[in-house]
């Protein structure tokens, strides 16, 4: 019996939705986004898997995500401040009011929570 209250985040639980960053943010390649959305709730709570091929686009963040990387190496740079490249094992927080640009060396997958 399955339980109502325990979710598996998996890319096999829910069909991939596809995707790619607004022409008007692509800085640089032609990323292809993949997201698993396992789970949405009321009130703008959202917890699934996201992957990206290379390339670099800009960001502009009004939700507050935490974000886990599974595979891959991404550079993550804010506006004004400092390049972080993350990595299979890096944890993070991006906060509302984050502007940058997010850039796919190699094709990254993370696990992700937002609120809106």
């Amino acid at each position: 019996m399955l339980s109502e209250h325990y979710l598996t985040i998996s890319t096999d639980s829910v069909d991939a939705e596809e995707g790619a960053p607004a022409p008007d943010r692509l800085i640089s390649g032609d990323p292809k986004f993949r997201t698993w959305n396992v789970e949405e709730r009321e009130g703008g709570l959202y917890a699934g898997i996201w992957e990206s091929t290379p390339g670099k686009w800009r960001i502009v963040y009004d939700e507050w995500e935490f974000c886990h990387i599974l595979t891959g190496v991404s550079v993550i740079e804010e506006e004004g401040g400092e390049a972080r490249t993350v990595r299979a094992g890096d944890s993070f927080v991006l906060r509302p009011g984050f502007k940058g640009s997010w850039e796919v060396l190699e094709t990254t997958r993370k696990e992700y929570v937002i609120r809106l």
